[in-house]
């Protein structure tokens, strides 16, 4: 009797073994299938995802994107998954999560509302303010300082867009120059082909610091947006979305959240040792308290 009960459960587990796995769909079934997952992974957003001194990419956002390649490695019961990299831009990382190259996008991607329409994000993992670098000798401090003026900012980001939102953009004729990602935008401004860089106020600080000369320069103006910033999965897959939400969030509940957070804002990071000292925002503070994928339209009420 007990022989055949041990059968039976054994028969019953290959069953429930075998649904399981039959009913894997989306981005979980393409993992299972070809034993890969693809990283979408930023070349220049310090220190979210960034190359080191050896080009290989690392930064908050790939350390959290590690994290959840782990869990999709034990979801999946697979004793090994091979984990692949493909750089992206601000202009491409969206059809490329789309079309299924990359299965998470691990940069500094904001959460909006246009943006939910065509993928999906996990829960929010930092929140930044749109800024503007400039240098210190220029003497600018406010938007209204840049009519007439070039003015660079990253193809396929919303900065323009944000500055001609702002009321004191609104009547300020300036030149807008742009570059293919964000050190090439760093860049315009290094070499005086901009007199300020519009972007996010964590990337902007990381690539100041990362500069040759990190006291020429200065972060001002008024805040251009309040925005979230999470890692980007395809929409409507409710079973990779399910799993990345729920290790995101254990992340926050269980501390491992702030402890990446401090060893990438608040510690010597690669390639020069440079301790951002960003102390971590009010906002983030309460997403992690309370894990969500709002968009950055929530942030402005």
């Amino acid at each position: 009797m007990q022989k055949h009960h041990l059968l039976l459960a054994l028969a019953t587990g290959l069953v429930v073994q075998t649904a399981t796995a039959q009913q894997l769909d989306g981005t979980l079934k393409k993992v299972k299938d070809s034993n890969s997952i693809t990283l979408g992974i930023r070349e220049s957003s310090f220190p979210l995802s960034y190359l080191d001194a050896t080009q290989k990419p690392i930064g908050y956002h790939i350390d959290v994107c590690m994290a959840i390649v782990d869990a999709v490695k034990s979801r999946l019961q697979l004793a090994k998954l091979e984990v692949k990299t493909q750089a992206v831009t601000s202009q491409n990382r969206i059809p490329l999560v789309v079309n299924g190259t990359v299965d998470l996008e691990c940069g500094s991607t904001t959460n909006n509302a246009a943006r939910q329409l065509q993928v999906a994000f996990a829960p929010t993992t930092y929140v930044t303010n749109v800024l503007m670098a400039v240098k210190k000798s220029s003497g600018i401090k406010s938007l209204d300082q840049l009519a007439g003026k070039p003015v660079a900012t990253t193809t396929g980001t919303t900065s323009v867009q944000l500055i001609r939102a702002h009321e004191k953009g609104k009547s300020i004729d300036f030149k807008e120059v742009y570059g293919k990602d964000h050190a090439d935008s760093f860049l315009m401004l290094e070499t005086d082909r901009a007199v300020a860089f519009v972007m996010d106020d964590n990337l902007l600080m990381g690539l100041v610091a990362n500069s040759k000369a990190p006291q020429d320069y200065a972060i001002v103006g008024e805040p251009l947006s309040v925005e979230p910033i999470a890692v980007m999965l395809r929409k409507d897959d409710p079973q990779f979305k399910g799993l990345v939400h729920a290790t995101v969030a254990n992340m926050m509940k269980t501390g491992a959240l702030t402890k990446l957070y401090a060893k990438w804002f608040n510690a010597p990071i690669p390639p020069k040792g440079v301790n951002l000292t960003v102390a971590m925002s009010e906002q983030l503070k309460a997403a992690i308290l309370s894990p969500n994928d709002n968009p950055a339209e929530n942030y402005k009420k």
